[in-house]
């Protein structure tokens, strides 16, 4: 069963977050994952987009490669980038 990484992100310093920016595709394909949206430009038809404009979703082939990808060496060296210059939330979640 495929798994998701949901990420509404706020960035608050984009050059000091660019380690970050630069270095997380490859973490992302070497564990089995792909982008399926990052985008800033969501288009609300209910609702409200939420505090968090920019939008990411990736896709892994389950929850175990997502939990790999996030505990990973490589991936848990940069999530000081995102964090320290970045407001946001991320969600894992099993689909089909």
């Amino acid at each position: 069963m495929s798994a998701y990484v949901l990420v509404e992100l706020s960035v608050t310093d984009r050059e000091k977050m660019m380690p970050y920016i630069e270095a997380v595709d490859a973490t992302v394909t070497n564990h089995g994952g792909k982008y399926l949206v990052r985008s800033p430009d969501a288009e609300v038809v209910e609702g409200n987009i939420g505090q968090h404009p920019m939008k990411v979703l990736l896709e892994f082939p389950n929850m175990a490669k997502v939990k790999e990808w996030y505990a990973s060496p490589e991936y848990q060296a940069i999530i000081p980038a995102r964090t320290d210059n970045s407001t946001g939330n991320m969600l894992f979640v099993e689909g089909e």
